[in-house]
């Protein structure tokens, strides 16, 4: 199994990411498309907006097939949010979470944030793991409903060096 860890910028990237978010969260969790939309408005953001000196995002692939990614953006002058973590189920175990996780916080740290941040949703629990695994705190929760179901969202954060 070969796997790399890349920018993203090759041509169907920026689709990927929003369409394998939709697909692979309305099978886990039935989830509606207003999550895909929701993805949609990150990746069009990035894709019209990016500072590269200050925002990133990879791709994680595995014998040349996508297989996960994470952006990394400005939340505020000394602030970064983590968004959009997804391993594509087929590729999940080996640590292609982490790895992508920790290009988004050697990244902000080396583009002069602070603190790092995240928002989830406390079903994706393999998700919190590897943000806990990588010095992330849980700031609040609370319930809400969203893309079609009752959830209890959650936002972390970390310092950085």
């Amino acid at each position: 199994m070969s796997v790399l860890v890349r920018p993203l910028g090759e041509p169907g990237d920026l689709g990927w990411v929003v369409m394998a978010h939709g697909e692979i969260y309305a099978a886990e969790y039935g989830w509606d498309t207003t999550f895909e939309e929701l993805v949609a408005g990150i990746v069009a953001e990035f894709a019209e907006k990016r500072d590269p000196a200050r925002e990133a995002a990879w791709i994680a692939e595995v014998d040349g097939q996508r297989a996960g990614c994470v952006f990394c953006v400005t939340a505020d002058e000394h602030t970064a949010k983590l968004r959009t973590l997804l391993v594509d189920p087929a590729f999940r175990g080996h640590g292609l979470g982490a790895r992508l996780v920790g290009e988004c916080v050697s990244f902000a740290a080396a583009a002069g944030y602070r603190r790092l941040t995240l928002w989830t949703n406390d079903v994706l629990t393999s998700a919190r793991k590897i943000y806990q695994a990588a010095g992330f705190t849980l700031d609040d929760e609370g319930p809400e409903h969203r893309f079609g179901a009752d959830l209890t969202f959650q936002n972390w954060s970390r310092t950085l060096p």
